[in-house]
């Protein structure tokens, strides 16, 4: 029988018998799961949920990666992840308006599909977050190289240390803070397209074309197999408007405001980084200079000097900006996986803390510091590890909101996604092809970890399962109204 949860008034509004107490937040019950203030709207949600998708520092970033091997067909792959996104954030936006949680994909999957599967959620949403802040802010020492020379391990390790600072502020500072360093990314990433446009050295028939850069110079044909692949570095790239749920528990009235934030980010974000994709795929004076993926160099050639390093300057900031938010999403994530008592008992009231500023502070600072330390690691093979991942999540989710219409789930006001089923029926089909299309190393690495937090799950939590993993959902006044 599948071990799911108990009925969603049950698990909000009181603990199980025997369960550890878990100190509640100031001006709430002690029986009552903490509870995270509702104080942004859909304009500061989409701030800081574009934010996380950094879409400036995506395209200096990752992108480059991405042109080094598809070369042309870039733009084509990113669009099709696009497309495949469109179908994902459905389903995000219908699961979180039903499970307005912090726990984000964990507690949206563990209520429709049961408690094991929202675990792998978990875990693969951890591996995620673990992997990907310290690598894109290792990033930032290439974009300061025209003011300051810096080792890219202490850049991103100073960058991790400030996103931490700031993630212990009240969130609506954080939204002012990011918003405008939001704007700037845009800015840069505005300037990459006008040039690459006004530079072209090729048709528009070029972005559907699949050629790269081989030995020698010349021409080598990109498989589509090798597109196919390359979908899972695109989903990732996209892959930030999932923000928008972990922030539902801070939304104002979240069954309608998650819809929004997440079709609005993803609609944003995906304009803000295939435009200059396809700008640069246009611009790029030859192939060779597309697959090194040096966009400040052709920045500078198509300009000036003065351009080049505004455009960086910018890019730095934007992963400064993707730092933070990053920091923020990601304490949630512990905050509400302490709250549900996943952990033992000391690590919960821990990670469950309040500050003065009613953001989860140890569990901020346990997400950045050890950020911090992995930038002195190698991290080479972590993006193929960190897309395996996030296919992966995505299937577990839409396998979900397969399951979002029974029971009484059917009856909850919630936002619905148009074509369900056929939706996430496509979705879990394209994205199992997806995965079996990856390199064998780096499933076998997800594939490893996720094993061992099997184990962890069938010997310590799935014993205690009046005592463990109780996945709550904090109650909002709209259903309290009902």
């Amino acid at each position: 029988m599948t071990d799911t949860l108990r009925p969603v008034e049950t698990a909000a509004g009181t603990a199980a018998p025997g369960a550890d107490a878990v100190p509640a937040a100031s001006g709430g019950s002690s029986g009552s799961p903490q509870k995270l203030k509702r104080s942004i709207g859909v304009v500061g949600g989409t701030l800081l949920t574009l934010s996380c998708v950094t879409p400036a520092s995506t395209l200096f970033v990752v992108v480059p990666d991405l042109f080094s091997t598809l070369g042309t067909a870039t733009a084509l792959t990113i669009a099709i992840g696009s497309l495949l996104c469109i179908a994902v954030a459905f389903c995000y936006a219908e699961l979180g308006t039903l499970v307005p949680s912090a726990g984000g994909e964990y507690a949206m999957v563990s209520t429709m599909a049961g408690r094991l599967a929202g675990w792998l959620v978990f875990v693969l949403s951890l591996l995620v977050v673990v992997i990907v802040p310290p690598v894109i802010a290792m990033g930032t020492a290439d974009y300061l190289e025209p003011l300051v020379h810096l080792d890219p391990a202490y850049g991103g390790a100073a960058v991790m240390l400030l996103a931490t600072l700031a993630g212990l502020l009240d969130l609506r500072a954080n939204a002012w803070i990011t918003g405008v360093f939001l704007v700037l990314e845009v800015i840069a990433a505005a300037v990459v397209a006008v040039l690459g446009f006004a530079h072209s050295e090729r048709g528009a028939g070029s972005l559907v074309s699949m050629e790269v850069a081989g030995a020698g110079g010349h021409a080598d044909t990109v498989t589509a197999m090798l597109v196919v692949s390359g979908l899972a570095i695109a989903l990732f790239i996209t892959q930030g408007f999932s923000t928008a749920v972990y922030l539902s528990e801070e939304l104002e009235n979240p069954r309608r405001n998650v819809a929004r934030t997440v079709l609005a980010t993803l609609a944003i974000s995906t304009v803000i980084i295939l435009v200059p994709v396809a700008a640069i795929t246009l611009g790029a004076p030859d192939l060779a200079a597309l697959t090194g993926g040096d966009i400040g160099t052709m920045v500078t050639a198509w300009s000036s000097s003065a351009v080049g390093t505004f455009v960086s300057l910018c890019v730095a900031l934007a992963i400064v900006n993707a730092g933070i938010v990053m920091v923020i999403q990601n304490s949630r994530v512990l905050f509400a996986s302490a709250r549900d008592k996943a952990w033992p008992r000391p690590v919960n009231e821990g990670l469950s803390r309040l500050g003065r500023f009613g953001s989860p502070w140890v569990a901020t600072l346990v997400v950045g510091v050890p950020g911090a330390a992995l930038c002195f690691v190698d991290l080479d093979t972590l993006y193929g590890v960190t897309g395996v991942s996030v296919t992966g999540m995505y299937l577990l989710v839409a396998v979900a909101a397969l399951l979002a219409r029974r029971g009484p789930h059917a009856r909850t006001a919630a936002w619905r996604m148009p074509l369900w089923p056929a939706v996430p029926v496509l979705l879990i089909a394209v994205l199992a092809y997806i995965l079996s299309q990856q390199e064998v190393g780096y499933l076998l690495w997800t594939g490893g970890i996720t094993a061992v937090a099997t184990l962890y799950w069938a010997f310590y939590l799935r014993p205690r399962t009046a005592t463990r993993w109780l996945v709550s959902i904090p109650e909002d006044a709209a259903d309290r109204a009902a």
